[in-house]
């Protein structure tokens, strides 16, 4: 099977996980996809892939601030929509500096935190259904 075909079926299967999905399903699906291109990043740092370094950052840098900061009702949300609006920010200029140092340490502090955020935004979606979240749209 050719790339074309691959990478065509592979958008397929995302646009199909994402239209189906619920609005708590989306945001785990957020962190999910920040988690493993940080990952990437970490190999192309390792394998000094500057290039695909990069994109892979950028690609979790956008999930971050375009999908979990968009996301974030920041008039009703109270502390914790700030808090976490904080957090996100701490981890988008953590994320530039790994960037720029090629620091897998600062990828791994960064996932590390979005592992952890996302272990409680499944531990939320066992309890109780998120009752309003704003839409979300990330292209990856």
């Amino acid at each position: 099977m050719n790339t074309l075909a691959i990478n065509a079926y592979a958008k397929n299967e995302i646009d199909e996980a994402v239209s189906g999905a619920s609005p708590h399903q989306l945001i785990i699906m957020l962190y999910e996809g920040a988690i493993r291109f940080i990952s990437q990043a970490k190999g192309h740092i390792e394998a000094k892939r500057v290039g695909q370094k990069g994109e892979c950052i950028s690609k979790a840098l956008g999930i971050i601030d375009l999908g979990l900061r968009a996301a974030l009702d920041k008039s009703g949300g109270g502390e914790i929509a700030q808090n976490l609006d904080n957090l996100y920010i701490y981890m988008g200029n953590a994320l530039l500096y790994a960037n720029l140092e090629d620091d897998i340490a600062r990828l791994e502090e960064v996932s590390k935190l979005l592992k952890d955020l996302k272990s409680a935004w499944e531990a939320i979606g066992k309890r109780a259904p998120i009752v309003a979240l704003t839409e979300v749209q990330v292209k990856v």
